[in-house]
């Protein structure tokens, strides 16, 4: 049984049913209560069965969450059909249409336009969440191994003083391994850095197991305070306030399991490479604005050589486990991604919502415009 404590708390799953029944386990579900959920969705979620999951799971939580926010990126002609399958749940939804021509006229007065993707849209929701509720999870809909329990799993360090809490999961498929973003990208360039610079943040960085999971739960005042990346930077940036604000002590990671994920494939600009792009520029950022120069002439170098340990390492851990692997396809990756790896181009972040020139109440309102239009 594994039970290592990283650099941050981490609560295990051991398997028994002890823990679900005492004090941490009653606190952490009256939590939900006082708790605002944000699950992102983009038009490819509209009844989905993975969506359908997570909704119909947390219809029973019980109590029931203080809000479900969903922001929605989603065509004019979508938004309404989408907008009635959401509110045919038995939950307090409220749905966000992150693209409403209102709120992007908002935005633009506001100096906030510019580009669009997965961050601002949480972005959008963390505001009004902060304000329905004291605790704020985030979790992404494409999960089809998604449990209700996964709320009041992630709540249960912030019963207990912490602000960040960050799920972690097995990404282990149809008798393979994925999770090849993280595997294949972030952990051999974190590596990469570490083996040159001796700085917090990454050992901070390198402590979470699964860094780039879309689950985490903060305080509401946390939530006020993170800047968001617009795209797919979101999980990196969210590090990097979570070590500003809550710290090594104040942070902790949870075990959620095993996730069956909806899978992208590698190529292209909607793929992970494309994304890697995004990651690669927020994660340096990260560590550049906490101390760190890196020697970006050597860099890529480094991180490939880094990669093949690691590809090295996966190949064994996959025979032990009867598992598929094929070597030459992950170093395929690791040489797509290698091209990611430069300076972070100009900020771009959205503001913390303690210094944003609009109001949460400004962006509902601008989304209920668009029913009443």
């Amino acid at each position: 049984m594994e039970y290592v404590q990283e650099r941050i708390a981490t609560l295990h799953e051991f398997g028994g049913t002890a823990g679900r029944d005492g004090d941490l386990a009653r606190a952490a579900a009256d939590a939900v209560a006082e708790t605002a959920v944000v699950v992102p969705m983009t038009a490819r979620e509209h009844e989905n069965p993975a969506a359908e999951r997570v909704l119909s799971e947390l219809e029973s939580l019980d109590p029931a969450p203080a809000a479900v926010f969903v922001p929605v990126r989603a065509d004019a002609a979508e938004i309404g059909p989408f907008r009635d399958w959401l509110e045919s749940f038995a939950l307090p939804i409220r749905v966000l249409w992150c693209n409403a021509p209102r709120v992007d006229a908002l935005l633009t007065d506001a100096g906030l336009d510019g580009e669009f993707g997965k961050g601002r849209d949480v972005w959008l929701a963390l505001g009004p969440a902060a304000d329905a509720g004291e605790y704020v999870v985030v979790h992404d809909a494409d999960a089809r191994s998604y449990e209700a329990g996964h709320v009041p799993r992630l709540l249960a360090p912030l019963t207990m003083d912490y602000a960040f809490s960050k799920g972690y999961y097995a990404r282990v498929e149809d008798g393979r391994l994925y999770g090849r973003l993280f595997r294949l990208f972030y952990a051999p360039l974190v590596r990469a850095l570490a083996d040159r610079h001796d700085a917090p943040i990454l050992d901070y960085l390198r402590a979470f197991r699964y860094p780039l999971a879309g689950e985490f739960a903060v305080t509401a005042a946390l939530a006020r305070r993170l800047r968001a990346p617009r795209a797919w930077g979101l999980e990196v940036g969210t590090l990097g306030d979570a070590f500003d604000t809550a710290g090594v002590d104040g942070s902790a990671q949870v075990d959620l399991g095993r996730h069956e994920h909806d899978h992208r494939a590698v190529a292209g600009e909607t793929g992970l490479e494309g994304m890697s792009r995004e990651v690669a520029g927020e994660l340096l950022r990260v560590v550049e604005e906490r101390g760190v120069d890196p020697d970006y002439e050597t860099l890529r170098e480094r991180y490939l050589a880094a990669g093949d340990r690691l590809i090295e390492r996966y190949r064994a851990d996959a025979a032990f486990n009867g598992l598929a692997y094929d070597p030459a396809a992950e170093r395929d990756q690791l040489a797509r991604y290698a091209g990611s790896i430069a300076p972070p181009d100009p900020d771009r972040r959205l503001p913390p919502w303690t210094d944003a020139p609009v109001t949460p109440e400004a962006i509902v309102s601008a989304t209920l415009a668009v029913r009443n239009a």
